[in-house]
């Protein structure tokens, strides 16, 4: 099954972009006029935290659990084809997957892979899910289910 959300990248980009226009307005308009004097700081300071949050919230997700292997991917949503500086990949065998969490945060959900090492110890790998749909998220976990529900029946035989 693959699941991603590559159609929120235009919506990302819109937001970066009124967000960015907002400030450099606000900037010039506080200038001019002389409004607000003692609170434009805090107006702009304002804006580039809700930069901030968008630019950690926005992340590209991608799960693929055809074939063998689970394959989850993360990646900023901003210059990620000229500069990947913040994928995170994950490729492995489905046997070795034990369980998976969701945490939902005020900003931020988060998927946690829980996997199982060669030797015997526990590994778990966060993804960032803020973006993804409800839907889409409801499909991955059935998935998720799915595949730890078989490798429960293996080990019992």
């Amino acid at each position: 099954m693959r699941i991603d959300n590559r159609n929120i990248k235009n919506t990302i980009i819109s937001i970066y972009f009124l967000l960015v226009a907002t400030a450099i307005l606000l900037a010039t308009v506080f200038k001019s006029f002389n409004f607000f004097e003692s609170s434009s700081i805090y107006i702009i300071i304002g804006l580039l935290i809700a930069v901030v949050i968008v630019h950690f919230v926005a992340r590209y997700f991608e799960y693929d659990s055809d074939g063998a292997k689970i394959v989850i991917t993360n990646s900023g949503l901003i210059v990620t084809e000229y500069l990947n500086y913040r994928e995170k990949k994950l490729d492995i065998v489905k046997r070795k997957l034990i369980g998976f969490k969701i945490s939902n945060y005020l900003f931020y959900r988060a998927l946690i892979i829980v996997i199982e090492q060669k030797d015997g110890t526990l590994l778990k790998e966060r993804f960032n899910i803020t973006l993804l749909k409800r839907r889409k998220l409801k499909y991955v976990k059935q998935s998720l289910r799915k595949i730890i529900k078989e490798n429960l029946k293996h080990k019992e035989v």
